[in-house]
């Protein structure tokens, strides 16, 4: 699949009033700074689509885009702001979990991790978090062109291994650059089989 249009639709902090069609929902997340702008905006070759910054946690809203008048493409705030105050976390967390809990439409959320950096305690605890309440998700290990491939296969088993403590199996998970477009196939891919099960192709 190559999207062919992204529209804009609609930024908000409650779920209400999120869009009322039955299209199914992607959503993307991750830690502060781990590129998800980025990569979305590689996604929808569209560079100022998701608005990227030096600053990291300028996402501080659900973001729908609308893809191809088929599905949405969902952008949520990260979680782990280092430079937030302790009320705006709990009204971003409190947002993502109404969000991800309640959504009827959500189909997948991808989860981005950084592939250059060891297992963080945030991002396993928020997979556990995911993996209790049984919601769909991929791991999506972002900025790999920033590796040479022998350091990127080592770190990507380590965090196999780490995952392995706790779960029966690895999730689906794609390795990824915005840069390069190293993964962008593979995501569409995967997005675009679940949507023929869906029926909407």
């Amino acid at each position: 699949m190559e999207i062919k249009q992204v529209e804009f639709v609609i930024s908000n902090t409650n779920i209400a009033k999120c869009p009322q069609d039955k299209k199914p929902e992607y959503a993307f997340i991750g830690r502060s700074n781990v590129g998800k702008s980025s990569l979305i905006n590689c996604l929808a070759n569209n560079k100022k689509l998701a608005h990227t910054s030096s600053k990291p946690g300028k996402t501080q809203l659900i973001n729908h885009f609308i893809v191809d008048d088929t599905w949405y493409l969902v952008d949520l705030p990260g979680y782990g702001y280092a430079k937030v105050s302790k009320n705006s976390r709990q009204k971003f967390q409190k947002m993502i979990e109404d969000y991800i809990l309640e959504r009827p439409n959500l189909i997948n959320l991808f989860v981005l991790i950084d592939s250059r950096i060891p297992p963080q305690q945030i991002d396993l605890e928020f997979m556990e978090w995911l993996g209790e309440n049984q919601v769909p998700f991929s791991m999506v290990y972002t900025k790999i062109d920033k590796l040479k491939a022998n350091q990127l296969n080592k770190n990507l088993q380590a965090y196999h291994k780490k995952m392995l403590e706790s779960w029966a199996e690895i999730p689906v998970y794609f390795a990824t650059s915005a840069e390069t477009g190293a993964g962008k196939t593979e995501i569409l891919s995967y997005i675009a089989e679940i949507n023929r099960k869906l029926d909407l192709n």
